[in-house]
């Protein structure tokens, strides 16, 4: 079958472990101080469909259970269901299709599923038009699916992570981000994929409201919000020597440390659920550990000193009514086929 016969396209991006420096790389920090986050994309992932032909557009997010129907394309303009992908289609018409995605991880996990949603969708798109995007376009083109055209506030460590998987050094100012991948020894990355453990904890709770208030005390000047940020962009450098030093212990000082910070930014950033979980992993050994992504719910996850610390962990997690959900490192970032 020819690429012009072909009526079926598909696009796997994965989610991603925020080490350290979440929050810096979102305006108008990132732009006014520049931004450090060190993430580390996983197996997990979040993909979508294209099936061209057909009339009008059929919107289909299974992981959702929702649907919408789009007789023409300018229907696709202003606010209706599924905004992240009706704005897809406004970046990159297809003409009619049905446009299916599926999610591997919870919604509000923190685990960045939107930036990967963004991402499979910009290059399952594109591919469906006979286009190819780099893994820079990807991410690129991902985060301004988001943050332009579907107007949701947030940073964009998390579009990077998808588009090109692997652990990274992510820097973020007025430009391009830069991105530097982290040289780790496979010892190290085998260590740290036996002895993490994540655990979803409930949806997040985490609004465009949140994100607004805690850049309006930013700009504001307010010290504690001012101070939290500059140490989660010092702790984010740490975090990248730690891995290269290949230092566990470490690791887990600085997911601690980041987590203290990113409390500090809003008093709602540690749900009750989270308060208990983290006290229990604290008392079964835990050498550190923090809330993925923005917080006030979603996933945590903590270091332990060796895989039996884990086994105990994951039973008492379990017990916490939290969702256990499986780590493994993913190399290669986003996919077609």
């Amino acid at each position: 079958m020819t690429a012009q016969e072909r009526r079926v396209f598909h696009a796997a991006a994965p989610v991603r472990l925020d080490f350290a420096g979440g929050w810096t790389d979102v305006p108008p920090f990132s732009t006014r101080e520049g931004g450090l986050v060190v993430n580390a994309a996983i197996s997990l992932s979040v993909r979508a469909e294209v099936e061209l032909g057909g009339t009008g557009m059929l919107l289909r997010a299974e992981d959702l259970g929702e649907a919408a129907v789009i007789a023409h394309a300018t229907q696709l303009a202003g606010h209706g269901p599924l905004p992240l992908l009706r704005a897809a289609l406004r970046m990159f018409p297809p003409g009619p299709c049905t446009l299916r995605t599926f999610s591997e991880v919870p919604v509000g996990s923190g685990l960045g599923s939107s930036g990967a949603l963004d991402v499979a969708l910009v290059s399952v798109l594109a591919v469906a038009r006979g286009e190819a995007l780099t893994r820079e376009q990807a991410a690129a083109y991902g985060w301004e699916l988001e943050a332009v055209e579907a107007g949701l506030p947030g940073g964009r460590q998390d579009q990077c992570a998808a588009a090109f998987g692997g652990f990274h050094l992510l820097g973020f100012d007025d430009g391009e981000p830069t991105i530097e991948p982290l040289d780790l020894t496979e010892d190290f990355l085998t260590a740290l994929e036996q002895r993490i453990l994540v655990c979803f904890t409930g949806r997040s709770r985490v609004s465009g409201d949140t994100i607004a208030r805690v850049m309006g005390a930013y700009e504001r000047g307010e010290s504690g919000v001012v101070e939290a940020l500059r140490g989660l962009k010092e702790t984010a450098s740490r975090m990248a020597e730690a891995m290269q030093q290949g230092d566990c212990d470490k690791v887990g000082a600085l997911l601690q440390r980041n987590w203290e910070l990113q409390q500090a930014l809003d008093s709602s950033m540690c749900t009750e659920e989270m308060g208990g979980l983290e006290a229990a992993m604290t008392q079964l050994g835990a050498l550190g550990g923090k809330a993925a992504g923005a917080g006030a719910g979603g996933c945590m996850f903590f270091l332990f000193r060796d895989s039996d610390q884990v086994a105990r962990a994951k039973a008492a997690a379990t017990h916490l009514g939290a969702t256990v959900l499986p780590v493994e490192w993913n190399g290669n970032g986003v996919r077609t086929w």
